[in-house]
């Protein structure tokens, strides 16, 4: 199974802010969303990620004041990537060595989407009930 499959399944769309977009304003779209990352982009050029955690930590840091930062004095600038062609194991592999939870989908320099460790749990619950369905079956006809 790869990240293709999953984006075709779950969609391509993705939730972006400007680097000098107001933490306030990204934190609103997090809430209005129901999503925990958000993708900080210049025009199409990936600039950063910021995730609830980043949130999390600069209001431990700096208080409240910090929502009217700009988001890029808060978000990861070292964004981890995957390319469409990447299998989940290795997504999974990424994410638990890196501890973060949201993986920008790279193709020839363009973001296409971004695939969430929750995308990646629902597709192998359905990949075993599928698994399950079938030997069910064969242990019908048997």
């Amino acid at each position: 199974m790869t990240v293709r499959s999953i984006l075709n399944t779950k969609g391509h769309q993705i939730m972006s802010v400007e680097p000098d977009a107001k933490l306030a304003a990204a934190v609103k779209l997090l809430g209005e969303k129901k999503i925990g990352a958000v993708l900080v982009m210049n025009q199409s050029r990936l600039e950063g990620i910021l995730s609830e955690r980043d949130i999390v930590r600069v209001l431990g840091e700096r208080g409240a004041g910090a929502l009217e930062e700009s988001v890029s004095d808060v978000m990861t600038r070292k964004v981890v990537t995957c390319k469409e062609t990447d299998t989940v194991a290795e997504l999974m592999e990424m994410m638990t060595k890196g501890k973060f939870r949201h993986l920008p989908v790279v193709d020839n320099g363009k973001v296409v989407g971004l695939i969430s460790i929750g995308d990646i749990v629902k597709r192998r619950v359905q990949e075993y009930e599928s698994e399950q369905e079938a030997l069910r079956d064969y242990i019908k006809t048997a």
